[in-house]
Protein backbone atom coordinates (compact mmCIF):
# COMPACT_ATOMS: atom_id res chain seq x y z
CA UNK A 1 0.00 0.00 0.00
CA UNK A 2 1.62 3.35 -1.10
CA UNK A 3 1.55 6.13 1.64
CA UNK A 4 -0.56 9.32 0.32
CA UNK A 5 1.72 12.27 1.29
CA UNK A 6 -0.46 15.49 1.03
CA UNK A 7 0.83 18.56 -0.84
CA UNK A 8 1.68 21.52 1.22
CA UNK A 9 -0.66 24.23 2.59
CA UNK A 10 -0.16 27.54 0.23
CA UNK A 11 2.01 30.61 2.25
CA UNK A 12 -0.79 32.94 3.92
CA UNK A 13 1.06 36.11 3.61
CA UNK A 14 1.30 37.81 7.20
CA UNK A 15 -0.22 41.23 7.60
CA UNK A 16 2.20 43.78 7.82
CA UNK A 17 5.85 42.20 6.73
CA UNK A 18 5.38 43.49 3.24
CA UNK A 19 6.15 46.79 4.39
CA UNK A 20 9.35 45.16 5.44
CA UNK A 21 10.96 43.87 2.27
CA UNK A 22 14.01 44.83 1.16
CA UNK A 23 13.79 47.21 -1.58
CA UNK A 24 15.74 46.54 -5.21
CA UNK A 25 18.30 49.05 -4.82
CA UNK A 26 18.88 49.70 -8.54
CA UNK A 27 15.41 51.34 -8.11
CA UNK A 28 16.43 53.68 -5.08
CA UNK A 29 17.33 56.56 -6.51
CA UNK A 30 19.07 58.07 -3.68
CA UNK A 31 21.30 54.59 -3.24
CA UNK A 32 22.12 54.81 -7.40
CA UNK A 33 23.10 58.48 -6.46
CA UNK A 34 24.82 58.09 -3.83
CA UNK A 35 27.00 54.70 -5.23
CA UNK A 36 27.77 56.66 -8.22
CA UNK A 37 29.83 59.06 -6.25
CA UNK A 38 33.47 58.18 -4.69
CA UNK A 39 35.30 55.96 -6.56
CA UNK A 40 38.83 56.09 -8.24
CA UNK A 41 39.60 54.10 -11.41
CA UNK A 42 40.89 50.68 -11.16
CA UNK A 43 43.96 48.96 -12.72
CA UNK A 44 41.68 47.59 -16.19
CA UNK A 45 44.70 46.36 -17.76
CA UNK A 46 43.77 43.07 -19.79
CA UNK A 47 44.59 39.67 -18.74
CA UNK A 48 46.38 39.36 -22.14
CA UNK A 49 49.72 36.49 -22.13
CA UNK A 50 52.39 38.14 -23.50
CA UNK A 51 52.82 37.59 -27.42
CA UNK A 52 49.04 36.04 -27.80
CA UNK A 53 47.88 38.68 -29.56
CA UNK A 54 50.99 38.89 -32.44
CA UNK A 55 50.54 35.32 -32.63
CA UNK A 56 46.85 35.59 -32.97
CA UNK A 57 46.68 38.18 -35.53
CA UNK A 58 49.18 35.82 -37.83
CA UNK A 59 46.57 33.08 -37.07
CA UNK A 60 43.65 35.31 -38.61
CA UNK A 61 46.02 35.78 -41.52
CA UNK A 62 46.13 32.26 -42.06
CA UNK A 63 43.03 31.78 -41.85
CA UNK A 64 42.05 34.84 -44.50
CA UNK A 65 43.80 33.15 -46.93
CA UNK A 66 41.48 30.28 -46.69
CA UNK A 67 37.95 32.02 -47.09
CA UNK A 68 38.83 34.77 -49.18
CA UNK A 69 35.67 36.95 -49.68
CA UNK A 70 33.44 35.31 -46.91
CA UNK A 71 32.37 36.77 -43.90
CA UNK A 72 33.86 34.28 -40.24
CA UNK A 73 32.38 34.55 -37.57
CA UNK A 74 34.28 32.66 -34.59
CA UNK A 75 32.04 33.22 -30.46
CA UNK A 76 33.67 33.04 -27.17
CA UNK A 77 30.68 30.84 -25.64
CA UNK A 78 30.48 31.45 -22.34
CA UNK A 79 30.22 29.42 -18.89
CA UNK A 80 28.01 26.32 -18.16
CA UNK A 81 25.84 26.37 -14.99
CA UNK A 82 27.12 23.80 -12.74
CA UNK A 83 23.84 24.13 -10.25
CA UNK A 84 21.01 26.29 -10.60
CA UNK A 85 22.48 30.21 -10.70
CA UNK A 86 26.41 28.97 -9.97
CA UNK A 87 28.35 28.16 -12.78
CA UNK A 88 31.37 26.76 -14.10
CA UNK A 89 34.68 28.84 -14.61
CA UNK A 90 34.61 30.44 -18.11
CA UNK A 91 37.09 28.90 -20.72
CA UNK A 92 37.18 30.26 -24.25
CA UNK A 93 36.48 28.22 -27.07
CA UNK A 94 39.66 27.46 -28.17
CA UNK A 95 39.37 28.55 -32.31
CA UNK A 96 37.99 31.54 -30.82
CA UNK A 97 41.28 31.96 -28.32
CA UNK A 98 43.40 31.03 -31.23
CA UNK A 99 42.01 34.29 -33.23
CA UNK A 100 41.82 36.90 -30.75
CA UNK A 101 44.57 35.65 -27.90
CA UNK A 102 41.64 36.85 -25.47
CA UNK A 103 38.94 35.22 -22.71
CA UNK A 104 36.54 37.20 -23.05
CA UNK A 105 32.80 35.26 -21.90
CA UNK A 106 30.43 36.24 -24.55
CA UNK A 107 32.14 37.77 -26.92
CA UNK A 108 32.11 37.11 -30.60
CA UNK A 109 35.28 38.02 -33.38
CA UNK A 110 33.93 38.77 -37.28
CA UNK A 111 36.17 38.50 -39.85
CA UNK A 112 34.71 40.89 -42.52
CA UNK A 113 36.29 40.32 -46.76
CA UNK A 114 37.94 43.50 -47.62
CA UNK A 115 40.33 42.90 -51.09
CA UNK A 116 41.87 39.83 -50.74
CA UNK A 117 41.87 39.49 -46.63
CA UNK A 118 39.35 40.40 -43.74
CA UNK A 119 39.05 42.69 -41.44
CA UNK A 120 38.52 41.91 -37.80
CA UNK A 121 36.49 43.09 -35.22
CA UNK A 122 35.63 41.67 -31.37
CA UNK A 123 32.11 42.39 -30.28
CA UNK A 124 32.17 42.29 -26.22
CA UNK A 125 29.94 42.75 -23.66
CA UNK A 126 29.53 46.15 -21.78
CA UNK A 127 31.19 46.13 -18.80
CA UNK A 128 29.50 48.52 -16.44
CA UNK A 129 31.38 51.28 -13.64
CA UNK A 130 30.40 53.45 -11.13
CA UNK A 131 27.06 55.48 -12.52
CA UNK A 132 25.44 52.93 -13.85
CA UNK A 133 23.38 51.06 -11.63
CA UNK A 134 24.38 47.68 -12.78
CA UNK A 135 27.84 48.54 -11.55
CA UNK A 136 26.16 46.98 -8.28
CA UNK A 137 23.12 45.32 -10.20
CA UNK A 138 24.62 42.94 -12.32
CA UNK A 139 26.07 39.53 -11.29
CA UNK A 140 28.25 39.12 -14.80
CA UNK A 141 28.79 42.17 -15.91
CA UNK A 142 29.17 44.87 -13.22
CA UNK A 143 32.50 45.93 -11.87
CA UNK A 144 31.50 45.48 -8.32
CA UNK A 145 31.21 41.96 -8.42
CA UNK A 146 33.49 40.68 -11.17
CA UNK A 147 36.81 43.15 -10.53
CA UNK A 148 38.14 45.51 -12.54
CA UNK A 149 37.24 45.23 -16.15
CA UNK A 150 38.96 46.34 -18.95
CA UNK A 151 36.63 48.77 -21.53
CA UNK A 152 36.93 48.64 -25.34
CA UNK A 153 39.44 50.61 -26.02
CA UNK A 154 41.55 48.76 -22.93
CA UNK A 155 41.06 45.58 -25.16
CA UNK A 156 41.51 47.47 -28.64
CA UNK A 157 45.16 48.20 -27.56
CA UNK A 158 46.22 44.71 -25.70
CA UNK A 159 45.02 42.96 -28.53
CA UNK A 160 45.35 45.45 -31.81
CA UNK A 161 41.83 44.62 -32.90
CA UNK A 162 38.69 46.86 -33.26
CA UNK A 163 36.26 46.35 -30.49
CA UNK A 164 32.71 47.51 -30.36
CA UNK A 165 30.19 46.68 -27.51
CA UNK A 166 27.94 43.16 -28.52
CA UNK A 167 25.24 45.13 -28.53
CA UNK A 168 26.36 46.09 -31.84
CA UNK A 169 26.94 42.45 -33.63
CA UNK A 170 23.83 42.38 -35.47
CA UNK A 171 24.98 45.42 -37.44
CA UNK A 172 28.61 44.26 -37.75
CA UNK A 173 27.58 41.06 -39.02
CA UNK A 174 24.87 42.54 -41.63
CA UNK A 175 27.59 45.15 -42.88
CA UNK A 176 30.35 42.53 -42.93
CA UNK A 177 27.62 40.15 -45.74
CA UNK A 178 27.58 43.16 -47.93
CA UNK A 179 31.21 42.84 -48.60
CA UNK A 180 31.31 38.95 -48.88
CA UNK A 181 29.49 36.32 -50.64
CA UNK A 182 28.23 34.23 -47.50
CA UNK A 183 28.95 33.36 -43.40
CA UNK A 184 30.49 30.68 -42.05
CA UNK A 185 30.49 30.50 -37.80
CA UNK A 186 32.50 28.55 -35.62
CA UNK A 187 32.49 28.44 -31.86
CA UNK A 188 29.69 28.80 -29.89
CA UNK A 189 27.51 31.19 -31.60
CA UNK A 190 23.61 32.17 -30.36
CA UNK A 191 21.43 30.29 -32.53
CA UNK A 192 19.29 33.58 -32.84
CA UNK A 193 22.29 35.48 -34.01
CA UNK A 194 22.75 32.55 -36.72
CA UNK A 195 18.83 32.52 -38.03
CA UNK A 196 18.60 35.60 -37.97
CA UNK A 197 21.57 36.31 -40.60
CA UNK A 198 21.41 32.90 -42.12
CA UNK A 199 25.09 31.96 -40.88
CA UNK A 200 26.08 28.46 -41.82
CA UNK A 201 27.64 26.33 -38.64
CA UNK A 202 27.93 23.56 -40.62
CA UNK A 203 31.43 22.52 -39.87
CA UNK A 204 33.34 23.75 -42.50
CA UNK A 205 35.36 26.86 -40.70
CA UNK A 206 35.80 24.40 -37.77
CA UNK A 207 37.89 21.87 -39.91
CA UNK A 208 39.45 24.39 -41.42
CA UNK A 209 40.75 25.75 -38.25
CA UNK A 210 41.61 22.41 -36.90
CA UNK A 211 43.66 22.25 -40.05
CA UNK A 212 45.26 25.28 -39.33
CA UNK A 213 46.07 24.52 -35.72
CA UNK A 214 47.49 21.43 -36.19
CA UNK A 215 50.97 23.30 -37.58
CA UNK A 216 52.16 25.29 -34.22
CA UNK A 217 54.01 28.19 -34.30
CA UNK A 218 57.16 29.26 -32.65
CA UNK A 219 54.62 30.91 -29.92
CA UNK A 220 52.72 28.33 -28.89
CA UNK A 221 55.75 25.59 -28.90
CA UNK A 222 56.63 27.97 -26.67
CA UNK A 223 53.58 27.80 -24.81
CA UNK A 224 53.31 24.38 -24.85
CA UNK A 225 56.78 23.89 -23.26
CA UNK A 226 56.34 26.14 -20.28
CA UNK A 227 53.31 23.92 -19.75
CA UNK A 228 55.10 20.72 -19.83
CA UNK A 229 57.23 22.07 -18.06
CA UNK A 230 55.29 22.95 -14.99
CA UNK A 231 53.34 19.49 -15.45
CA UNK A 232 56.91 17.92 -14.74
CA UNK A 233 57.06 19.45 -11.84
CA UNK A 234 53.52 18.70 -10.65
CA UNK A 235 54.32 15.00 -10.85
CA UNK A 236 57.26 15.56 -8.35
CA UNK A 237 54.67 17.42 -6.22
CA UNK A 238 52.33 14.26 -6.41
CA UNK A 239 54.71 11.83 -5.93
CA UNK A 240 56.17 13.33 -2.81
CA UNK A 241 52.99 12.83 -1.36
CA UNK A 242 52.17 8.85 -2.59
CA UNK A 243 53.66 8.18 1.01
CA UNK A 244 50.95 10.41 2.69
CA UNK A 245 48.09 9.12 0.27
CA UNK A 246 48.63 5.86 1.12
CA UNK A 247 48.51 6.37 5.18
CA UNK A 248 45.52 9.11 4.49
CA UNK A 249 43.49 10.95 1.83
CA UNK A 250 44.10 8.09 -0.93
CA UNK A 251 43.73 9.20 -5.00
CA UNK A 252 41.66 12.12 -3.91
CA UNK A 253 44.57 13.48 -1.95
CA UNK A 254 46.72 13.48 -5.22
CA UNK A 255 44.42 14.71 -7.55
CA UNK A 256 44.13 17.68 -4.96
CA UNK A 257 47.96 18.11 -5.10
CA UNK A 258 48.39 18.21 -8.80
CA UNK A 259 45.12 20.37 -9.61
CA UNK A 260 46.68 23.40 -6.67
CA UNK A 261 50.08 22.99 -8.65
CA UNK A 262 48.14 23.36 -12.15
CA UNK A 263 46.18 26.27 -10.62
CA UNK A 264 49.22 27.80 -9.18
CA UNK A 265 51.10 27.55 -11.79
CA UNK A 266 48.69 28.08 -14.84
CA UNK A 267 45.45 28.60 -15.79
CA UNK A 268 44.32 25.58 -13.75
CA UNK A 269 44.47 21.56 -15.40
CA UNK A 270 44.23 20.94 -18.65
CA UNK A 271 42.00 18.05 -18.58
CA UNK A 272 40.33 16.10 -15.11
CA UNK A 273 43.27 14.98 -13.68
CA UNK A 274 43.38 11.01 -13.76
CA UNK A 275 44.78 9.16 -10.60
CA UNK A 276 44.20 5.37 -10.78
CA UNK A 277 45.90 2.85 -7.56
CA UNK A 278 45.42 -0.32 -7.85
CA UNK A 279 42.18 -1.70 -9.44
CA UNK A 280 41.28 1.60 -10.80
CA UNK A 281 44.58 1.92 -12.80
CA UNK A 282 43.43 -0.07 -16.21
CA UNK A 283 40.20 2.12 -16.31
CA UNK A 284 41.83 4.59 -18.60
CA UNK A 285 39.61 7.73 -17.76
CA UNK A 286 39.58 7.34 -14.00
CA UNK A 287 38.32 11.03 -13.18
CA UNK A 288 36.82 9.76 -10.23
CA UNK A 289 39.65 9.56 -7.55
CA UNK A 290 38.21 8.22 -4.79
CA UNK A 291 39.67 5.32 -3.92
CA UNK A 292 42.64 4.15 -1.78
CA UNK A 293 46.19 4.09 -2.84
CA UNK A 294 47.68 1.20 -2.27
CA UNK A 295 51.22 0.48 -1.49
CA UNK A 296 51.55 -3.00 -3.44
CA UNK A 297 50.02 -1.70 -6.53
CA UNK A 298 51.16 0.48 -9.30
CA UNK A 299 49.31 4.36 -9.75
CA UNK A 300 48.91 5.58 -12.61
CA UNK A 301 48.98 9.20 -12.90
CA UNK A 302 47.69 10.88 -16.39
CA UNK A 303 47.82 14.87 -15.57
CA UNK A 304 48.51 17.80 -17.63
CA UNK A 305 48.93 21.81 -16.84
CA UNK A 306 47.37 24.13 -18.50
CA UNK A 307 49.10 27.30 -19.29
CA UNK A 308 47.15 30.16 -18.16
CA UNK A 309 47.20 30.52 -22.70
CA UNK A 310 45.18 27.45 -22.77
CA UNK A 311 47.90 25.32 -24.23
CA UNK A 312 47.94 22.09 -22.37
CA UNK A 313 49.99 19.49 -21.44
CA UNK A 314 49.24 15.67 -21.18
CA UNK A 315 52.05 13.22 -19.77
CA UNK A 316 51.34 10.04 -17.70
CA UNK A 317 54.01 7.97 -15.95
CA UNK A 318 53.31 4.90 -13.63
CA UNK A 319 54.09 4.40 -10.27
CA UNK A 320 54.74 1.79 -7.94
CA UNK A 321 53.06 2.62 -4.31
CA UNK A 322 55.78 1.44 -2.35
CA UNK A 323 58.95 2.83 -4.41
CA UNK A 324 59.54 -0.45 -6.35
CA UNK A 325 57.78 -2.23 -8.60
CA UNK A 326 57.22 -6.10 -8.32
CA UNK A 327 58.68 -8.37 -10.87
CA UNK A 328 55.24 -8.58 -12.36
CA UNK A 329 54.41 -4.95 -12.36
CA UNK A 330 58.36 -4.50 -14.14
CA UNK A 331 57.55 -7.57 -16.83
CA UNK A 332 54.26 -5.37 -17.78
CA UNK A 333 56.03 -1.90 -17.32
CA UNK A 334 59.02 -3.06 -19.55
CA UNK A 335 56.54 -4.11 -22.61
CA UNK A 336 54.77 -0.86 -22.22
CA UNK A 337 58.00 1.15 -22.15
CA UNK A 338 59.58 -1.07 -25.50
CA UNK A 339 56.29 -0.21 -27.31
CA UNK A 340 56.60 3.47 -26.25
CA UNK A 341 60.10 3.19 -27.60
CA UNK A 342 58.76 2.52 -30.90
CA UNK A 343 56.10 4.79 -30.98
CA UNK A 344 58.58 7.13 -30.47
CA UNK A 345 61.03 5.85 -32.85
CA UNK A 346 58.29 6.23 -35.56
CA UNK A 347 57.19 10.11 -35.44
CA UNK A 348 58.72 12.67 -37.64
CA UNK A 349 57.95 14.42 -40.46
CA UNK A 350 56.97 12.87 -43.82
CA UNK A 351 55.95 10.09 -42.05
CA UNK A 352 52.08 8.52 -42.52
CA UNK A 353 50.50 9.70 -39.04
CA UNK A 354 49.91 6.17 -38.24
CA UNK A 355 53.46 4.64 -38.29
CA UNK A 356 53.70 5.08 -34.41
CA UNK A 357 50.40 3.75 -34.02
CA UNK A 358 51.52 0.24 -35.77
CA UNK A 359 55.04 0.32 -34.48
CA UNK A 360 53.65 0.56 -30.54
CA UNK A 361 51.13 -2.19 -31.46
CA UNK A 362 53.14 -4.30 -33.08
CA UNK A 363 55.34 -4.62 -29.80
CA UNK A 364 52.60 -4.98 -27.57
CA UNK A 365 50.74 -7.61 -29.82
CA UNK A 366 54.30 -10.01 -29.67
CA UNK A 367 54.72 -9.02 -26.32
CA UNK A 368 50.74 -10.06 -25.36
CA UNK A 369 51.92 -13.49 -27.21
CA UNK A 370 54.91 -14.28 -25.66
CA UNK A 371 53.17 -14.40 -22.32
CA UNK A 372 50.25 -16.75 -24.31
CA UNK A 373 47.23 -14.47 -23.85
CA UNK A 374 46.80 -14.45 -27.37
CA UNK A 375 43.86 -16.91 -29.00
CA UNK A 376 45.24 -16.07 -32.58
CA UNK A 377 49.30 -15.57 -34.15
CA UNK A 378 50.08 -12.99 -34.05
CA UNK A 379 49.83 -11.64 -38.00
CA UNK A 380 46.21 -12.48 -37.29
CA UNK A 381 45.58 -10.87 -34.24
CA UNK A 382 47.34 -7.43 -36.10
CA UNK A 383 45.41 -7.68 -38.97
CA UNK A 384 42.30 -5.32 -39.50
CA UNK A 385 40.06 -8.70 -38.97
CA UNK A 386 41.68 -9.49 -35.70
CA UNK A 387 42.68 -7.05 -33.41
CA UNK A 388 42.70 -9.44 -30.61
CA UNK A 389 45.63 -7.76 -28.72
CA UNK A 390 43.38 -4.80 -28.18
CA UNK A 391 41.29 -6.40 -25.81
CA UNK A 392 44.10 -5.13 -23.49
CA UNK A 393 44.72 -1.51 -25.34
CA UNK A 394 41.53 -0.31 -26.54
CA UNK A 395 42.15 3.12 -27.18
CA UNK A 396 44.47 4.84 -29.61
CA UNK A 397 48.64 5.91 -29.06
CA UNK A 398 48.30 8.95 -29.98
CA UNK A 399 46.77 12.47 -30.68
CA UNK A 400 47.46 16.13 -31.72
CA UNK A 401 47.74 18.38 -28.84
CA UNK A 402 47.75 22.35 -28.21
CA UNK A 403 44.64 24.50 -27.15
CA UNK A 404 42.77 21.16 -26.89
CA UNK A 405 44.19 17.96 -25.12
CA UNK A 406 42.99 16.42 -27.78
CA UNK A 407 43.71 19.22 -30.47
CA UNK A 408 42.19 19.63 -34.15
CA UNK A 409 39.50 16.63 -33.31
CA UNK A 410 37.09 18.27 -35.85
CA UNK A 411 39.68 18.39 -38.83
CA UNK A 412 38.41 14.97 -40.79
CA UNK A 413 39.87 11.27 -41.52
CA UNK A 414 41.96 12.45 -44.64
CA UNK A 415 43.50 15.59 -42.74
CA UNK A 416 44.33 14.12 -39.41
CA UNK A 417 45.19 9.78 -39.28
CA UNK A 418 45.05 9.68 -43.14
CA UNK A 419 47.86 12.26 -43.54
CA UNK A 420 51.66 12.62 -42.89
CA UNK A 421 53.53 14.24 -39.92
CA UNK A 422 54.86 17.38 -40.44
CA UNK A 423 57.00 19.91 -38.41
CA UNK A 424 55.20 22.16 -36.27
CA UNK A 425 52.95 19.44 -34.84
CA UNK A 426 52.62 18.56 -31.18
CA UNK A 427 51.76 14.99 -30.46
CA UNK A 428 51.16 12.76 -27.46
CA UNK A 429 52.48 9.21 -27.72
CA UNK A 430 50.55 6.97 -25.02
CA UNK A 431 51.18 3.38 -24.86
CA UNK A 432 49.44 1.23 -22.61
CA UNK A 433 48.31 -2.08 -21.20
CA UNK A 434 44.81 -2.03 -19.00
CA UNK A 435 44.22 -5.54 -17.72
CA UNK A 436 41.23 -5.59 -15.77
CA UNK A 437 40.69 -6.90 -12.23
CA UNK A 438 37.02 -8.69 -13.96
CA UNK A 439 39.14 -9.92 -16.85
CA UNK A 440 38.62 -13.77 -16.58
CA UNK A 441 41.31 -13.97 -19.65
CA UNK A 442 44.27 -13.34 -17.68
CA UNK A 443 46.15 -14.70 -14.88
CA UNK A 444 45.58 -13.85 -11.81
CA UNK A 445 48.73 -12.13 -11.19
CA UNK A 446 48.09 -9.93 -13.92
CA UNK A 447 45.09 -8.72 -12.87
CA UNK A 448 44.51 -4.83 -11.59
CA UNK A 449 47.54 -4.09 -13.10
CA UNK A 450 47.55 -0.49 -15.31
CA UNK A 451 50.30 0.78 -17.23
CA UNK A 452 50.96 4.08 -19.81
CA UNK A 453 53.76 6.14 -20.29
CA UNK A 454 52.96 9.33 -22.34
CA UNK A 455 54.92 11.89 -23.58
CA UNK A 456 55.01 14.82 -25.39
CA UNK A 457 56.18 15.32 -29.29
CA UNK A 458 57.36 18.22 -30.94
CA UNK A 459 57.51 17.46 -34.60
CA UNK A 460 60.87 19.15 -35.95
CA UNK A 461 62.08 19.30 -39.51
CA UNK A 462 64.63 16.63 -39.16
CA UNK A 463 62.92 14.32 -37.08
CA UNK A 464 61.01 15.19 -33.31
CA UNK A 465 62.15 16.20 -29.94
CA UNK A 466 60.14 14.40 -26.44
CA UNK A 467 59.75 17.83 -24.63
CA UNK A 468 58.78 16.16 -21.81
CA UNK A 469 61.91 13.70 -20.92
CA UNK A 470 62.71 15.49 -17.96
CA UNK A 471 60.29 12.50 -16.83
CA UNK A 472 62.03 9.05 -16.89
CA UNK A 473 60.28 6.17 -18.88
CA UNK A 474 62.10 3.05 -18.02
CA UNK A 475 61.41 1.07 -14.61
CA UNK A 476 64.68 1.80 -12.87
CA UNK A 477 64.70 4.72 -13.73
CA UNK A 478 61.51 5.64 -12.33
CA UNK A 479 62.25 4.19 -9.04
CA UNK A 480 65.56 6.04 -8.35
CA UNK A 481 63.43 9.36 -9.68
CA UNK A 482 60.82 8.50 -6.86
CA UNK A 483 63.38 8.12 -4.20
CA UNK A 484 64.92 11.33 -4.74
CA UNK A 485 62.19 12.90 -4.92
CA UNK A 486 61.18 11.16 -1.90
CA UNK A 487 64.04 12.09 -0.14
CA UNK A 488 63.47 15.81 -1.16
Amino acid sequence: MTEHIAPPAPAVPVPGLEDRRPPKLAKVPAFIEYMGQGWGTPDRTPPVVAGAATAAGHHRSRLSEQFPGQTLVIGAGTAPVRANDTYYDFRPDSDFYWLSGAAIEGAVLVMAPSGTSHDATLFIPAPFYPGDPQFFANAAHGEMWVGSAPDFSDWAQALSLQVQPLTELDAGITAAMRAGSGTLAAGIIDSDVRSRHGIDAGGDLGRALAVLRMIKDDWEIAQLREAVDHTVSGFAAVVGEIPAAVKAGGERWLQGTFDRHARTHGNGVGYATIVGSGKHAPTLHWVRCDGTVLEDKVLLLDMGVEANSFYTADVTRTFPGSGTFSPIQRQVHDLVEKSHRAGLAAVGPGRPWTDFHHASMEVIANGLNDWGLLPVSVDEALSPAGQHHRRYLVCGVGHHLGLDVHDCAQSSHDDYQGATMAPGMVLAVEPGLYFHEHDLTLPPELRGIGVRLEDNVLITPTGSEVISDALPITAAGIEEWVATVQRG
